[in-house]
C-alpha cells in the first residue's frame, strides 16, 4: 500500500513476472534477436538500410517490450534501441544538403539579397555588372526581415555553442609538441643488481611439510571441531595458512569434513581409491568465507585459548646479500 493509500501491487505485476509463460518468454527473445540480427546486417554500410526500415524496426521492438515481463528480455530490448539509434546517428552524419556539400558563399549571397530586396528568398543573384552594383551599394541590412523567417521555424534562442561567429572561421588544430628529452647525468646512473641463481636461496617447500604436519595432528586428536583446529588465537595470518593447509588434505581424501550437531568436524579417513568413485563416490568443492571478524567470533564462541597447531615461524628468501620475510 503506497503513502496515497493506493495498492502498487498490482502495476508492479504489471512490469516484472517471474512467472511468465516460458514459451512467451521465448517467443519474445527470438523476436528481439531476429531484429537486431537485421540492424547488425547493416552496421557496415548504415546507407543500405532506409530510414522507414529502421523506423519499423523500433516500432516492432515497441510492440515486444509490451510482452517484457523480465530483467533478461529488457536487456535485448536495450541492446536493440542501442543499435538502432547508433545506426540513426550515423545515418545522419552521412546526410548532406542537396546533390553536394553545403555551399557557403552561395548561402551568403542569397541571405544579403533577401535582407536588401523586398523579393522572395528564392530569387538568386545574377552574374551582370547590375547585380554586383547591388550588393556593393550602402543599403542596410533588413535583419529584421530575415528574423521574422527565423521565428516562424522556431522561438528557441540560440545557445552560445551554436553561435559560432564568422562563417569563414577555422577550426584550431592542436599542435603536438615534444618534450624535451631530461638529461641525466652519468655519475647519477646505477646499474640495477644482478643476482644469479645461485644468489637466490629458496626456502624448502613448507607445503608438503605443514601438510604432513596437520595430518600427524589430526591422527592424535581423533574427531575434532573445524575451528578448535584451525585457529590459532594469537595469530591471524596463520590460522588462514592453517585452513590452506587443511585444504589439500580434504582434497586428496585423507580427511573427512561433515556437519555433526550444527558444528563442522573433521577427521583422518581412509583415502578413497579408483573403484570408489567408480561405485559412485562424487567429490564436492566448499568455499569457506573467512576473514578476522570471522576468526574473532570464533574464538569467543568456541572459547579457544590455545592453538591445536603449533605457531611456525616466518618463512624467509634471500635475494643477493639480504633476507626477505
Amino acid at each position: 500500500m503506497s503513502d496515497n493509500g493506493m495498492d502498487t501491487t498490482e502495476d508492479f505485476n504489471e512490469v516484472f513476472d517471474p512467472d511468465q509463460d516460458p514459451e512467451e518468454k521465448r517467443a519474445v527473445r527470438q523476436n528481439y534477436r531476429s531484429l537486431t540480427k537485421k540492424i547488425e546486417e547493416h552496421q557496415a554500410n548504415p546507407n543500405d538500410i532506409t530510414t522507414q526500415d529502421l523506423l519499423k524496426h523500433v516500432s516492432e521492438a515497441d510492440t515486444l517490450f509490451d510482452r517484457v515481463k523480465g530483467p533478461q528480455e529488457a536487456t535485448l530490448d536495450s541492446h536493440l534501441l542501442l543499435m538502432a539509434s547508433n545506426m540513426g546517428a550515423q545515418k545522419a552524419r552521412a546526410m548532406k544538403s542537396g546533390s553536394g556539400a553545403f555551399d557557403i558563399d552561395d548561402f551568403v549571397g542569397k541571405l544579403v539579397h533577401f535582407m536588401r530586396d523586398q523579393k522572395g528568398p528564392e530569387d538568386t543573384l545574377s552574374d551582370d555588372s547590375d547585380g554586383e552594383d547591388y550588393i556593393a551599394n550602402l543599403t542596410p541590412l533588413d535583419w529584421d526581415r530575415i528574423g521574422r523567417k527565423a521565428m516562424a521555424k522556431s522561438r528557441r534562442v540560440p545557445p552560445i555553442g551554436f553561435m559560432l561567429g564568422p562563417l569563414s572561421i577555422e577550426q584550431k588544430k592542436r599542435t603536438l609538441t615534444r618534450r624535451a628529452k631530461l638529461e641525466k647525468s652519468k655519475e647519477d646512473e646505477r646499474k640495477p643488481q644482478q643476482l644469479n641463481e645461485e644468489d637466490i636461496q629458496r626456502s624448502e617447500n613448507e607445503t608438503t611439510k605443514n601438510v604432513a604436519v596437520l595430518q600427524a595432528i589430526l591422527d592424535q586428536t581423533g574427531s575434532i571441531n573445524l575451528f578448535e583446529f584451525v585457529i590459532n588465537p594469537e595469530n591471524f595470518a596463520q590460522s588462514v595458512e592453517n585452513i590452506f593447509y587443511l585444504s589439500f588434505l580434504i582434497r586428496d581424501g585423507k580427511v573427512a569434513f561433515e556437519m555433526q550437531d550444527g558444528e563442522p568436524f573433521i577427521y583422518t579417513c581412509e583415502q578413497p581409491q579408483d573403484k570408489d568413485y567408480e561405485e559412485g563416490l562424487k567429490k564436492n568443492q566448499m568455499v569457506l568465507e573467512f576473514d578476522r571478524a570471522t576468526w574473532q567470533r570464533a574464538i569467543e564462541v568456541f572459547n579457544i585459548k590455545e592453538t591445536t597447531i603449533p605457531t611456525r615461524k616466518p618463512a624467509q628468501t634471500r635475494l643477493g646479500d639480504k633476507w626477505y620475510g
